[in-house]
């Protein structure tokens, strides 16, 4: 399984198209760091013009923190597209060059081939959000120092101490690496139904967003489905940021106001990943490899 396994991880970096997610993150990040970084007084500007009349805030607002929040908003949303180039691959990309059944008539079984690829999928996600991380947290503080998070609710602000941040971050990281590792596991899933990668590729982010509309959508109707898309969860990793309040709403350092979201919304993912993966298995025992 180990061996078969690092052939797997071999197989999908020895493959152009893989380095296309991380190129397009880089030059992403890039454009933003620099748009910031020439024009960052008036984003700052236009970002509190609704609030300056009210409150005062001092200190390096556009911070590297305040720009990781800007980029995580901005990027988690096409990342899925950059995990299906990969993930809707794994099956029908060997279907496609006919070396399919080749690979099973090896003295290894279906299931531990299937594992296999399903941990290779596993590790290219892991290594994308790394480096995402890489550019969106550590490569602006960097360029743009620390300082506190000052963020925009819909109804409220919410302001983080510089001390208080980084492990929030930490902690949203490895939700959104949950999130797109449920992402690559329906990818994998709807490779096994095509000879193409094409068809996988595009049901994959078919399927996210017809979802994420239905996860958008305040129609009653919709609201009994929410709770079980996983869809509805992906953004969680935002409740890192909302911070618990005492009686005279004073921020209370180290908290989060909303704990169990984070948790019911990590084992919805979980779960999913899990039906995923048991799902493919048992079409997969079933296939006709014909290619």
């Amino acid at each position: 399984m180990w061996t078969l396994f690092q052939i797997e991880v071999y197989k999908i970096f020895r493959r152009p198209r893989t380095y296309i997610a991380f190129a397009a993150i880089t030059g992403l990040i890039g454009i933003i760091q620099f748009g910031l970084k020439l024009d960052g007084a008036q984003y700052v500007e236009f970002m509190m013009r609704d609030i300056t009349s009210s409150i005062t805030i001092e200190g390096n607002i556009l911070n590297g923190y305040q720009v990781c929040y800007i980029v995580l908003q901005v990027l988690l949303v096409h990342v899925p597209l950059l995990i299906a180039l990969v993930a809707a691959d794994m099956i029908s990309g060997e279907a496609n060059m006919g070396t399919l059944r080749l690979l099973l008539t090896k003295p290894i079984s279906r299931d531990a081939f299937l594992v296999a690829k399903f941990m290779a999928t596993m590790v290219y996600t892991l290594l994308l959000l790394i480096w995402l991380a890489i550019l969106a947290l550590f490569l602006n503080m960097l360029i743009f120092g620390t300082d506190d998070l000052f963020l925009l609710k819909s109804s409220y602000v919410v302001l983080l101490r510089e001390n208080d941040i980084f492990w929030r971050y930490c902690g949203a990281f490895a939700f959104a690496a949950l999130a797109m590792s449920t992402v690559a596991a329906l990818g994998f899933l709807l490779s096994l139904f095509a000879n193409n990668s094409i068809g996988p590729i595009v049901a994959t982010m078919s399927i996210i967003v017809f979802l994420t509309i239905l996860s958008t959508l305040n129609i009653p109707l919709f609201s009994y489905v929410k709770p079980y898309l996983f869809t509805t969860h992906m953004i969680g990793w935002k409740e890192f940021f909302d911070i618990k309040v005492n009686a005279s709403n004073e921020a209370l350092s180290g908290t989060i106001q909303h704990p169990m979201r984070i948790v019911q919304s990590a084992l919805v993912l979980l779960a999913h990943i899990v039906l995923f993966l048991l799902i493919s298995i048992w079409v997969f025992r079933k296939k006709d490899i014909l290619s």
